[in-house]
């Protein structure tokens, strides 16, 4: 009887052992609630899905953004997520502009290892930077072309934005102290209903991406920023450095998307989910079967 329960007893803590294993072999990934990070983040998913046999959580579409996904990362709630260098010197880092990208790169790298123990991986290759755009039709008949046109006719329009761009340095208050903007009005419109707001005549000009989908479905112009004033905005995956200790066959893994993806590849599949409806993880795999990494 003794050795029954013996026999038991060590089957139950192989069970055990096994199955924490298994939970401990898992990474979440997060994204800002907008197509290309959704798109991204299951290219993230799907590589190491493939190539490893880590369990993937999603966490897709926080509110937010970068405000709530950074203390996520923090607490050790989300191990990765696709951002911006620009947003993540500018905002996170909360340091002075930095105007080469391949320094700024550099420089954001650094800075996370040291504030956060975060690792930026290598760049995909796309630049999605800042831009303002308004309908096209409005814009000809104002004669607006740049962002000094539109701040001097600013008090007559409305501008829709995301929460954090109204916070940010490298956004809304920088915008201000450059070009002096003062609109009629401002709205936080989350990044998933712009577009349809200013189709709809909610707001007037918008902060947008040079990477979306949707620019030409709502036939919007965008202005030339005269003064030079947003950042470089490259994308990469950053990467909670205790997560790669623990698994650090991670790294190769997702930086197979290294140089993979050009600005004109990340607008159209931001068109396929924006515009034509589709799930962003099949467009996911699509590309990543195109190029040779699935």
């Amino acid at each position: 009887m003794k050795k029954f329960i013996g026999i038991l007893m060590a089957a139950a803590i192989v069970f055990t052992l096994t199955g924490c294993q298994g939970q401990e072999k898992k990474v979440v990934i997060a994204s800002k609630p907008m197509a290309e990070s959704y798109i991204i983040a299951d290219m993230l998913g799907q590589l190491i899905e493939a190539n490893t046999d880590i369990a993937v959580e999603y966490k897709l579409g926080i509110g937010g953004g970068t405000s709530n996904i950074q203390p996520a990362m923090e607490a050790g709630e989300v191990d990765m997520y696709p951002e911006y260098t620009g947003t993540g010197w500018l905002f996170v880092l909360k340091k002075e502009l930095i105007a080469d990208p391949a320094e700024l790169y550099q420089a954001v790298k650094q800075g996370y290892m040291d504030a956060y123990n975060f690792k930026w991986l290598d760049l995909y290759g796309f630049n999605d930077t800042y831009a303002l755009s308004m309908m096209r039709q409005v814009a000809e008949e104002n004669g607006i072309e740049t962002y000094s046109d539109l701040a001097a006719q600013s008090g007559k329009f409305i501008l829709g934005a995301e929460y954090d761009f109204y916070e940010r340095e490298d956004g809304y208050p920088g915008l201000v102290s450059a070009y002096g903007f003062d609109f009629k009005e401002t709205k936080d419109v989350d990044i998933g209903l712009k577009y349809k707001a200013i189709g709809e005549g909610e707001v007037d000009v918008i902060n947008n991406f040079s990477t979306d989908g949707l620019l030409s479905e709502y036939d919007l112009k965008v202005l030339r920023d005269d003064k030079n004033f947003f950042p470089a905005y490259q994308a990469a995956t950053v990467i909670r450095q205790e997560t790669l200790q623990k698994y650090p066959e991670l790294e190769d893994v997702l930086n197979k998307l290294a140089g993979q993806i050009s600005d004109e590849e990340m607008q159209q599949m931001n068109y396929y989910v924006e515009h034509d409806n589709r799930d962003s993880a099949d467009v996911a795999r699509e590309f990543l079967v195109s190029k040779g990494l699935l």
